[in-house]
């Protein structure tokens, strides 16, 4: 068996949070940030659109274990609808398939329907998603004019605000749960208000714990590396337990270290009783994230490679 070859690139551990453009998809975007940070092994968590634009956390080498975090977490979306028109892909970038008339929609109408949308709902998701029928992307079936049947999934709106209404227009801040579609849920409000819809906007301005605020653009990266090279970027890399910022903690002794680090759970006095918790070894360094058993012990579940 020939030896492995070495990974290209360099030895990145941490988080990136991009400011994603509109115009390229969520890959495109990640392949521009590990190239210019040079790094060995990176992954985004949540694809936006090529529409779409905001925060887009980038994982760095060890984060990679912890994209699932964040993947699973809470989203929070500014989104700009067009009344009147709906597209075969739900947003600017599909083509016309039904117009109507959006006269008659009023500013009030919005705001008592919203209420309808807040907490469970149910949402069949668009052909033009990337969950997969028989191994392939909705979207490519769609590009090729193929239409399956989808199944209606439950999300939970947790917040659903109207931001402006301007006659054939109007905006939201929406806060949902993972697998939501902004865009059908555009489609389904312009529905109940006996109209269409789609999507003209749309910016994610928080992903679990990341907010808009935090996030850089790809021509700041490309002017900060030119000026200052990789150690201009690397002060934008955020540390790994920033994903998992907002678990309870549990502090390890030096004996228990050494004992989770071997896969093995432990018993820790004061540990939560329930859930996921993340790990901090004896010195305080971040070790990993690991859940709380039936019988009380702490078991690992993803931990940093030290070395």
């Amino acid at each position: 068996m020939g030896r492995r070859r070495n990974q290209r690139g360099r030895k990145l551990n941490g988080l990136f949070i991009l400011d994603k453009p509109t115009g390229i998809s969520s890959n495109q975007a990640l392949q521009r940030v590990k190239r210019m940070f040079g790094a060995a092994k990176a992954g985004h968590t949540g694809s936006l659109d090529p529409l779409a634009t905001g925060v887009l956390p980038i994982c760095f080498g060890e984060a990679t274990k912890f994209s699932q975090f964040l993947l699973d977490a809470d989203k929070s979306y500014f989104v700009v609808a067009q009344l009147g028109v709906k597209t075969a892909s739900g947003d600017a970038d599909g083509e016309v398939i039904e117009t109507c008339s959006a006269e008659a929609i009023t500013e009030q109408a919005v705001l008592d329907m919203l209420p309808r949308f807040r907490g469970e709902i149910e949402q069949i998701p668009s052909m033009y998603s990337a969950l997969k029928h028989e191994g392939q992307p909705l979207y490519k079936l769609a590009r090729q004019g193929i239409e399956v049947e989808r199944k209606a999934r439950t999300v939970n709106i947790l917040s659903l605000e109207l931001a402006w209404f301007d006659g054939d227009k109007f905006a939201m801040n929406v806060t949902c749960t993972k697998g939501t579609y902004i865009r059908s849920l555009v489609e389904d409000i312009a529905e109940a208000l006996g109209n269409c819809a789609h999507v003209i906007e749309l910016r994610r301005v928080k992903s679990g714990p990341y907010f808009e605020a935090e996030s850089i653009t790809l021509d700041r990266l490309a002017e900060e590396l030119e000026s200052g090279g990789h150690e201009a970027l690397d002060l934008h890399v955020l540390p790994l337990v920033t994903c998992v910022s907002h678990w309870p903690e549990v502090s390890l002794t030096e004996s228990t270290s050494f004992y989770l680090s071997n896969g093995q759970a432990v018993q820790v006095p004061g540990a939560p009783t329930i859930g996921w918790v993340k790990l901090s070894g004896a010195d305080g360094e971040f070790m990993g994230v690991g859940e709380i058993l039936d019988d009380g012990r702490v078991a690992p579940r993803r931990l940093v490679n030290a070395s």
